[in-house]
């Protein structure tokens, strides 16, 4: 497991997607075009889990809590699966960990790109990729 601790990060609602973003973008490394599947959220008060066949998509509710309990020092997990690699997230206030199950470099790599995108004023994360992780109404 890697830890970062954020000097300067954005608001909270860009450090999330920034983290999902850059978690997913280096696992693409290993797993190529493997799809990105959020398999569980546990925040402070809920455990958000795939309802049947579909998806855990990040509904504005899920965010609220989210960032909630980040602004309020409680730690947010998120398990996330992409090919054969399977992730663990964990965000408390302005420090993040990452562990990885196949490739541990993986992590390493994660760390490094958020220690400098986070840093930015506007981090980079694709258009695209949002739509992926949040639900539209």
């Amino acid at each position: 497991m890697k830890t970062l601790k954020f000097k300067n990060p954005p608001d909270s609602k860009k450090k999330l997607m920034t983290i999902l973003f850059w978690t997913y973008r280096k696992t693409t490394r290993t797993e190529g075009c493997a799809p990105l599947f959020l398999k569980k959220v546990v925040t402070n008060g809920k455990t958000y889990t795939p309802k049947g066949k579909k998806l855990l998509k990040l509904t504005d509710e899920i965010v609220t809590e989210i960032i909630e309990d980040v602004n309020g020092s409680n730690p947010v997990k998120f398990e996330i699966s992409m090919g054969d690699e399977f992730i663990k997230v964990k965000l408390k206030g302005n420090v993040f960990s990452v562990s990885t199950v196949k490739s541990r470099e993986i992590e390493d790599e994660i760390i490094e790109k958020l220690d400098f995108e986070l840093q930015k004023k506007y981090p980079s994360v694709c258009d695209s990729f949002k739509p992926r992780v949040t639900h539209r109404s």
